[in-house]
């Protein structure tokens, strides 16, 4: 996947925010994202399910999120899933800025009923994207859940950072999907929060 730059975006270090915007001739997308939020969301994307999802990965990531995007298909949500995945992680790549003082490092395991999936994350600056569901069904209403590992390639490459995220058990699709979810949220609130008493990069090279 190529490494889109964003249209605009506006990032300050010391808040930690970011907002970019995106308009294809397929699909429009705009996003705001704060860093050190609590959790609030404002999210309209046209896909309730998707809606949902992401509701549950800012409140566990604990960023407050407003994303509004337009274009969705019933025969086809690929394109807009993508770019709400595109959007959101170049947010959160410009919010990080220098990556400074950051634990970088993250990881989580959530149940949920039957699941139980594990999410970890390097905020290296180097994107890679691996994702181990087996997802029985193929849609969860009418939203096809193919697309949610276009979603996380899409959000880890465009935030260029490592994203990892494995199954240990499950039987309901829309299950381990949302434990999904919510573990990325929660590796990510680790990985992305400012330690105590470190002011550099977390990285022996100096520069993430």
């Amino acid at each position: 996947m190529r490494l889109l730059e964003p249209r605009t975006s506006v990032n300050k270090m010391s808040e930690r925010r970011a907002s970019i915007s995106r308009k294809t001739k397929e699909t429009e997308v705009s996003v705001t994202l704060d860093l050190e939020g609590k959790g609030e969301v404002e999210c309209e994307v046209g896909i309730s399910f998707l809606e949902h999802m992401l509701q549950q990965l800012a409140f566990h990531a604990r960023f407050d999120l407003r994303l509004l995007a337009s274009g969705a298909s019933a025969a086809d949500y690929h394109h807009l899933v993508e770019d709400v995945g595109i959007c959101l992680g170049q947010a959160l790549a410009q919010a990080l800025g220098e990556k400074k003082g950051i634990a970088r490092y993250g990881w989580a395991v959530v149940p949920f009923d039957e699941a139980l999936v594990l999410a970890a994350v390097d905020m290296s600056g180097r994107a890679f994207c691996q994702v181990r569901l087996e997802l029985g069904a193929e849609k969860v209403g009418d939203f096809d859940v193919e697309v949610v590992e276009d979603f996380w390639r899409a959000l880890a490459v465009n935030g260029r950072f490592a994203l990892h995220i494995v199954e240990f058990a499950g039987r309901n699709t829309h299950h381990k999907v949302e434990a999904a979810f919510k573990a990325v949220g929660r590796a990510l609130a680790t990985a992305v929060a400012l330690e105590a008493g470190r002011e550099g990069v977390p990285s022996t090279k100096g520069v993430l």
